[in-house]
């Protein structure tokens, strides 16, 4: 399977990314099958081939989670935008038993 991710590049403390096919199992900074573009966060520039991503999209190619986002902020994807950061697991116990103590005091009552 093939992903559209960011490979990043750029100084310490300075980033920069390229956005890149690569093999879904390949690692982060490892070979890639095409350079589709770059972003900046800091200027917040982007610089996208929107011809090969509309191709790469279309073949079944899977953006990651960001890169999706980035997309749709660019109007390449007509999408909402995806949650980038999944819950920790230290936030689902503590929900867990906040809704047990809710449960509680509704029994009570």
């Amino acid at each position: 399977m093939v992903s559209i991710r960011f490979k990043r590049i750029g100084k310490r403390h300075q980033p920069t990314y390229r956005i890149v096919v690569a093999k879904k199992g390949s690692k982060m900074n490892g070979a890639y099958v095409e350079d589709l573009g770059f972003y900046n966060p800091h200027s917040k520039e982007v610089g996208l081939n929107t011809d090969r991503v509309k191709y790469w999209v279309s073949v079944g190619a899977q953006p990651t989670d960001s890169v999706h986002n980035l997309f749709v902020s660019q109007k390449l994807i007509e999408a909402e935008k995806r949650r980038s950061h999944k819950k920790s697991k230290k936030s689902e116990p503590e929900a867990k038993a906040e809704e047990a103590v809710t449960e509680e005091v509704k029994t009570e009552a």
